[in-house]
């Protein structure tokens, strides 16, 4: 029993605005994308979970798979360092079974439900080719750049499109394919027949490869 007859007063709940808000908004949505995946995903779901209402989302996003995305993203955030096993061939094969890794895992499954889910819609594709925002391909420059500085690879090899090749292929064989996971030897396949041979061929000067001799037509 409550002493004086009086009921205990509840503190009014605190309104929240902007970051704090889209913070709470976005953790939500990432929580029902861990447990229940892309499916489950609702406006009106993840409203309730933050404590707000489905308009806060509309004016931040403007439908769930744009609200998918960015929780995604936010899933994604942490990074760790790029390998540095010494070699070229090493430190991308190393980059591509981390990723590997990480699609064949739950996380995988909620990147190809978004992906499915995005159609073809580019500005949410190219939010789920980066999620971390350009640091996976900071790091895919950086193992080349390495690469450069030690002699294994011509200046000219230096580009974001060479540089991200591997992620690119290694996509394709999850969306294209939709395959669980992706056995090692097509990772060594890709870096192997694909990639290092792309980047000595931009190594190439007057018909003739700075890594492989005389250029053979």
């Amino acid at each position: 029993m409550v002493r004086g007859g009086k009921e205990p007063q509840q503190a009014a709940p605190t309104r929240r605005r902007g970051a704090e808000l889209e913070e709470a908004i976005l953790r939500a949505a990432a929580e029902v994308l861990k447990e229940s995946g892309v499916p489950a995903l609702t406006m009106d779901e993840v409203a309730r979970r933050a404590g707000t209402n489905k308009n806060a989302l509309y004016r931040r996003w403007p439908n769930r798979v744009a609200l998918g995305v960015a929780a995604y993203r936010r899933l994604a955030g942490e990074q760790t360092a790029p390998p540095d096993t010494g070699s070229l061939r090493g430190d991308v094969l190393e980059m591509l079974r981390r990723a590997n890794s990480t699609w064949s895992s739950p996380y995988g499954a909620i990147l190809r439900g978004l992906i499915a889910a995005a159609g073809s819609t580019p500005e949410l594709l190219a939010g789920l080719r980066d999620p971390a925002g350009g640091a996976h391909e900071a790091a895919w420059l950086t193992l080349l750049g390495r690469a450069v500085a030690r002699g294994e690879a011509a200046p000219e090899a230096l580009h974001p499109r060479v540089a991200y090749a591997p992620m690119a292929l290694l996509r394709n064989e999850y969306v294209m394919l939709g395959v669980p996971t992706v056995p090692d030897a097509v990772l060594a396949e890709i870096v192997d027949e694909v990639f290092l041979p792309l980047v000595h061929g931009r190594g190439s000067h007057g018909g003739t490869s700075v890594f492989h001799g005389p250029h053979q037509s």
